[in-house]
């Protein structure tokens, strides 16, 4: 807008008849049954005068689509033209509530004989004591009025608010820190004198003002009575009032530098939108913070700045982070196209796929974004969030993993061990500049919540830091009893945690206390602890070179026999699988029952710290199986889902077993692992444990006693991370050194 321009003095009456046609005659091609026209803004308003809705949404797209100038006007002086359309609003609901009825509230009442003692006091019929009473027109709304910014105007970084916006209409970006309570503000103060009954009225425009004290009638002053105002609540408008402040990104924040935060004023039906931990989009007015009395002598010429919102839209992080097409959701057509042949082994890989390896340990922290389904049995809550410990030596890319999943969820905050706090990751207590009430501020694990909370270094945290996590990772709250504030919070987060051993690297001789120094009752909530070891072998070696060779050469991964799914896609489908919610049959039970006591049996016998199995691994089972239904769309938890999940947790426990534990326990040798898994099954049906597989064909007394179901040990191996051509493998040999027979589904071991 030129100089010229700006200066020549602006016909705001016109303007405001400008506003009014544009509300009336506003139309769009969406409604069929009314010739093809939907007129917006005033339908909206009829339902307005009907009191079905509190709020006016002007959409700023619309008025530029029928005057750019005005649209351009609207954005550089805010305050003035919110007063314009709320004018001209007010004009349309006079002609449109003398055609509607609606039943009177006792605001209505009160508005009405005010109105009709002042049509009297005009016409002549009454005498008064204050023939200049003047009624505020925010007393006599009943609406709110905002602006939506128009879709070409992208949101800006929170450091990018200047002084020049002061005044105009700004969209920001950012993460919700804190928001206080919901409260009523005074928006318009009535006051009745105690001498002469007149009544006074002061809008109030900032988060302060001083109370008028002396009646200002004609009539008082004449006299020289000295009435004093009293206030009246029931007269006086109150309107809903939230703070909510915001901080930018951290992928936003330039190097050595520290986070820009912004507070914004939200009031009326815009409260108690966003919380805490929420990516949020808002387009509001900047506008600076009145002072008045002694803060405003010792501020000097400095003012702080507030955001007054008119739009609030919580986002996802990708279109915080600018991917356009990331809101809208994945259709079934979309998710049958992804699965192909092998999509859980796509969807594993994908995940990092510049790190070289650790595709179990992929496929877990697939299941972790997932997660299974929280249940809450007569009051009792079982949690459905997987949580995670990885393990290992030095330089086996924990870290990366861990920042690559608190890229890839929805909602995630990356922390470390020795930069975080008790308080920094529960909730801190804190004076509400506003109220100066003591409020909380929630943490790390509170702005998390129904996210991914990555803890980095687990180990160095302080042993009384680290005490605040036990609450959350079981009953997934955080309970505060600090400053007279006693009250339970949501935590409902996967915890995904890493740590280095003690001694530089892990011994496998000492427990898996010892060699992290974390107490048993800590690893004991994590569903899966996985040990990632720096093993000295040639082929890997190489290979593992060759890769971060290539990656560096070229800054992406090697070449791999499918295409990685990007992180786009990943989180569309990651977010319709879990709108899922798959059961558990009652037919699988009495086989998750087995595996457990399967899994307890050989911990037991074996006698390895490592192989501890209590019941939340139980409840780790059930976790995983559901994740993995939620992850192939399916409304039931399958055979194979559990196999799968037991596959992972013993693979997970394998990782911590040395060379020497695993040839104690039979697991050096493939085959050998195969042969006394079908060894044990055997064992197991001798002791009577078979129920009723073994009896299933009593008939067949020509076989022998020492017979094992094929198909039942299929599943046994799978369930130990064996497929079918490795037992048909195993089965050949030791047929052909006749130490078993293969007959009618049988696995008979001759004597």
């Amino acid at each position: 807008m030129d100089r010229s321009k700006a200066n020549k003095a602006r016909d705001y009456a016109s303007e405001q008849q400008n506003i009014r046609d544009f509300l009336s005659n506003f139309y769009t091609d969406d409604d069929p049954d009314v010739g093809g026209k939907c007129f917006k803004y005033l339908q909206k308003l009829k339902q307005v005068a009907q009191r079905d809705v509190v709020a006016v949404h002007i959409d700023l797209e619309d008025v530029a689509g029928c005057d750019p100038d005005l649209a351009e006007k609207i954005q550089m002086n805010v305050p003035r033209y919110r007063s314009l359309f709320a004018s001209a609003v007010d004009d349309i609901l006079v002609e449109l509530q003398g055609h509607s009825m609606v039943k009177k509230d006792a605001l209505d009442v009160f508005i009405e004989h005010r109105l009709r003692h002042e049509a009297k006091v005009e016409a002549g019929q009454l005498q008064t004591k204050d023939a200049r009473k003047v009624f505020p027109a925010e007393l006599l709304r009943r609406y709110d009025l905002y602006f939506r910014a128009p879709s070409t105007q992208k949101p800006m970084p929170i450091r990018e608010v200047k002084a020049c916006t002061i005044g105009k209409f700004v969209t920001v970006r950012g993460v919700v820190l804190r928001s206080t309570e919901v409260k009523p503000k005074l928006a318009v103060a009535t006051y009745t004198c105690d001498k002469c009954g007149a009544e006074a009225f002061q809008p109030v425009m900032s988060q302060s003002f001083m109370p008028l004290i002396f009646c200002p009638s004609s009539e008082c002053k004449s006299q020289s009575s000295g009435g004093k105002l009293l206030l009246q609540s029931r007269g006086s408008k109150f309107i809903k009032f939230q703070e909510v402040r915001i901080q930018e990104r951290s992928e936003l924040v330039p190097v050595g530098q520290v986070p820009r935060t912004m507070q914004i004023s939200i009031s009326g039906e815009n409260t108690r939108i966003v919380g805490p931990g929420d990516n949020v989009v808002i387009s509001g007015v900047l506008l600076p913070q009145r002072q008045t009395g002694f803060r405003q002598m010792m501020a000097g010429l400095l003012a702080d700045t507030y955001l007054e919102a008119h739009h609030l839209q919580q986002v996802s992080k990708l279109v915080v982070s600018g991917e356009e097409d990331s809101e809208v959701p994945m259709t079934e057509e979309e998710a049958d196209i992804l699965r192909e042949d092998n999509f859980y082994e796509k969807l594993a890989c994908s995940i990092a796929p510049e790190i070289y390896g650790h595709e179990d340990v992929k496929k877990a922290l697939l299941l972790l974004l997932v997660g299974g389904i929280d249940n809450t049995p007569k009051g009792m809550k079982i949690r459905g969030n997987i949580n995670i410990c990885l393990m290992g030596d030095p330089g086996v890319a924990k870290s990366q993993l861990l920042s690559y999943i608190a890229r890839l969820a929805p909602r995630s905050q990356y922390t470390t061990g020795r930069g975080s706090s008790a308080v920094g990751l529960t909730a801190a207590v804190m004076k509400d500049p506003v109220t100066n009430e003591m409020i909380l501020e929630g943490g790390a694990l509170i702005l998390a919540d129904q996210g991914v909370c990555c803890i980095d270094e687990f180990d160095k945290m302080l042993e009384s830091d680290r005490t605040a996590i036990h609450e959350v990772m079981e009953q997934q709250t955080v309970s505060i009893a600090k400053a007279g504030i006693m009250t339970t919070l949501n935590a409902r987060v996967s915890i995904l945690a890493a740590a280095n051993p003690a001694y530089g690297r892990y011994n496998p001789r000492k427990s898996i206390e010892q060699n992290v120094q974390l107490p048993a009752a800590l690893l004991s909530r994590f569903d899966l602890l996985w040990l990632i070891q720096d093993k000295p072998n040639t082929e890997n070696d190489y290979a593992l070179a060759q890769h971060i060779t290539y990656v560096h050469q070229n800054m992406t991964h090697p070449p791999i026999h499918f295409t990685p799914i990007d992180s786009t896609t990943m989180r569309r489908y990651i977010q319709l699988a879990k709108s899922k919610n798959p059961t558990v049959p009652k037919t699988l039970t009495d086989y998750i029952a087995a595996g457990y006591i399967e899994m307890r049996r050989n911990a037991r016998d074996k006698k390895v710290d490592s192989l501890f199995v209590s019941a939340r691994t139980l409840l780790a089972v059930v976790r995983l199986s559901t994740a993995l239904a939620r992850l192939r769309l399916g409304e039931e938890v399958t055979r194979d889902d559990v196999n799968e999940a037991m596959r992972l947790i013993e693979m997970s426990k394998d990782s911590l077993l040395g060379d020497e534990e695993l040839t104690q326990l039979g697991k050096g040798n493939k085959k050998d692992r195969i042969f006394n898994i079908i060894r044990d099954l055997l064992n197991d049906y001798t002791k009577g444990g078979g129920g009723e597989q073994t009896s299933q064909r009593d008939e067949d007394t020509d076989l022998g006693a020492s017979k094992v179901d094929k198909a039942l040990a299929l599943d046994r191996l799978r369930a130990n991370g064996f497929n079918e051509q490795e037992m048909q493998d195993v089965l050949n040999e030791y047929e052909n050194n006749g130490v078993i027979m293969i007959r009618r589904g049988y696995i008979i071991f001759c004597d």
